[in-house]
């Protein structure tokens, strides 16, 4: 089943509930997925699904950051933030990116890795660890490596 099916699955049973918040919020996501698909003019593969449960999720955080003080707002996204984490791929943590990194410099035999080098580590890293890991976190921690 995809995520649009569970999704538009899930949302009904909040329909019958009578739970207006949660309803919303899936609905919200899948209007998000329904436009990549319309846009593609092709069914999304599991991989963009889940680049796109990603990408809400990151637009909901910075929502909230920018609402403080707004309990409406930041109550909102938590019931989002929960709901969207069902469907996001399961996060590494870090020290499986730490690994990660550690293969690819390895991979790319990259006698004494510099600074310089993390354009080649992070288009080699990234397919590996996108969308199972934040790209800040796994940018930061390649800087680590580089230093």
């Amino acid at each position: 089943m995809s995520k649009i099916e569970q999704i538009r699955s899930d949302m009904m049973a909040a329909l019958k509930a009578k739970d207006a918040p949660r309803k919303e919020a899936l609905s919200l996501l899948l209007s998000a997925l329904k436009a990549k698909e319309k846009d593609k003019r092709a069914p999304l593969s599991g991989e963009e699904e889940n680049a796109i449960v990603q990408r809400e999720l990151k637009q909901v955080r910075e929502t909230m950051e920018s609402a403080k003080g707004r309990r409406d707002i930041e109550d909102e996204c938590k019931l989002r933030l929960e709901l969207y984490a069902a469907y996001a791929p399961k996060q590494m943590e870090e020290n499986e990116i730490r690994q990660a990194i550690k293969q690819v410099l390895g991979e790319l035999g990259l006698p004494r890795p510099t600074a310089h080098d993390k354009g080649k580590v992070m288009r080699a890293l990234m397919p590996r660890v996108g969308g199972k890991a934040d790209g800040a976190l796994v940018n930061r921690l390649v800087g680590e490596y580089l230093q």
